[in-house]
């Protein structure tokens, strides 16, 4: 049995069935239509108070039917495969889009050929709680053990494993086996009467062999040196100034206050400032954006997304140029255009939309050290937190935990609890240097756009030539 069958198995279809099941979505007429079968499980393993004592699993298995006509969207999705109760969905799916044109060619079958982007050397499934407890215990051990400020550590091993068939009226057909893993880690530490706090995670699309001595020694230094270094933080004078934004963490500023607005949706429906500048130069010469599925184990990345599209690497920005937005079939049809892979959906309860993967910006030719030296006045920021932004005018707040001020081109008092507040067509524009040391932050990051989805961010230390800084006025 090959391992396609194997997966049409899982699910309980047939070519045939699945072949019905399109020709039932399209009979009161449409443009499309999809199938996206999931079966998912997902694993939790937590530690508090210095004992493991919280463990989950959470199965999630059913199919969504999406219909296009024109602009009409019809989707419906059931929790049971069977053929009665997919082919009901398939016909409330045909009765919301209600379209004209109908298909008459019969469907030819074929099978998506792809690159694999992860692999799950050693199968979750293979692995008990027992084989991670001892991880979790040891994360602790070492907090402790590295600062007697430490009070308590809250720690999460998370894994998931999901199963996709897809199959849609062009006859494509796919399947893929999506791994992931994750381990955070929280420190709490009191001195004095005063408590601080941080954070630290990784996570990859990989099997069982992601948890080692090796990331557990690294995120708990981590959080160790994140959660010492605000005792000595203090929190800076407000006002506009330069602001030197550190390599890594600091991509989330770059997903959330300009990657949202190149998602194609929003400039379909004129609702992103960037909705009329593709072609434009937007930046710099020096900078360029980029939004890629490709990065082999990356959380962000996908073999193919969930319209049955490859992924690929896509140019955002290019030489300071808008270069692209990012598609789904729907705006790459509106736009006339290729769909870039971009089509993500939370689970096979929600249609895909146009959503970010790994999104960071290519190295520059300037180092750090230079870029620090070149400002008088100012603060270098390396760990965010939540933020706020408003695609239509690209306006952003966002949080700082933690940096430093830059005093006479030096890196001087640490600072936290501050607010970053701008444009990000402006602060993109105002970016006017960028070192050579891009790099991708492996965090635990999930993007909320209507529904959640993995993702991951980077980027190389840059300079922008103003923000406002939040501080004490």
């Amino acid at each position: 049995m090959t391992k396609l069958h194997e997966m049409m198995s899982l699910f309980g279809v047939t070519e045939e069935d699945l072949k019905r099941l399109i020709s039932i979505a399209l009979s009161k007429g449409g443009d499309y239509a999809d199938l996206y079968f999931e079966h998912s499980i997902s694993n939790e393993l937590s530690l508090r108070d210095k004992e493991v004592n919280g463990a989950g699993s959470h199965i999630d298995y059913g199919v969504g039917i999406r219909v296009l006509s024109g602009d009409r969207t019809g989707y419906a999705y059931t929790e049971i495969t069977s053929l009665r109760e997919m082919e009901k969905a398939a016909k409330v799916a045909s009765g919301i889009a209600n379209g004209n044109f109908k298909a008459t060619e019969p469907i030819v079958v074929s099978p998506l050929l792809f690159t694999p982007r992860y692999s799950a050397l050693l199968p979750w499934e293979d692995h008990t709680i027992s084989d991670k407890i001892p991880y979790l215990q040891e994360l602790n051990t070492i907090i402790f053990e590295a600062d007697k400020r430490v009070n308590k550590v809250i720690a999460r091993i998370s894994d998931s494993t999901t199963k996709i068939l897809f199959f849609n009226s062009l006859g494509v057909i796919a399947f893929d086996n999506r791994p992931m893993a994750s381990i955070t880690a929280t420190c709490i530490m009191e001195s004095e009467g005063k408590v601080e706090n941080g954070s630290a995670s990784r996570s990859f699309r990989c099997g069982y062999e992601f948890l080692t001595k090796e990331i557990i020694n690294e995120i708990a230094s981590e959080v160790v040196t994140k959660t010492a270094l605000s005792f000595e933080a203090i929190q800076p004078s407000g006002g506009e100034m330069p602001v030197v934004m550190g390599a890594g963490s600091s991509g989330i500023l770059l997903h959330e206050a300009i990657g949202h607005s190149f998602e194609a949706d929003f400039n379909r429906m004129n609702t992103s400032i960037f909705s009329d500048k593709l072609g434009k130069k937007i930046c710099s010469d020096e900078i360029s954006v980029i939004d890629d599925g490709t990065i082999f184990g990356n959380r962000g990345s996908i073999s193919f997304d969930d319209e049955g599209v490859l992924s690929q690497k896509t140019f955002m920005v290019k030489d300071g140029i808008l270069n692209s937005y990012l598609h789904d079939r729907i705006s790459a049809n509106f736009y006339k255009t290729a769909p870039t892979g971009n089509g993500r959906r939370e689970s096979f309860r929600y249609m895909p939309l146009p959503r970010m993967r790994a999104t960071y910006m290519e190295s520059g030719k300037s180092k750090e050290a230079d870029i620090i030296s070149s400002v008088k006045k100012g603060i270098f920021v390396d760990n965010f937190s939540n933020g706020q932004v408003q695609i239509g005018a690209g306006d952003f707040t966002f949080f700082v935990k933690s940096g430093y001020l830059i005093e006479n081109g030096k890196l001087t008092k640490s600072v936290k609890d501050i607010n970053i507040i701008g444009n990000g067509p402006d602060a993109l524009a105002d970016i006017v240097a960028v070192a050579d040391n891009s790099q991708i932050d492996n965090g635990t990051w999930t993007c909320g756009k209507e529904q959640y989805c993995a993702v991951s961010c980077g980027m190389p230390s840059v300079l922008v030539s103003k923000l406002t800084v939040g501080g004490i006025n």
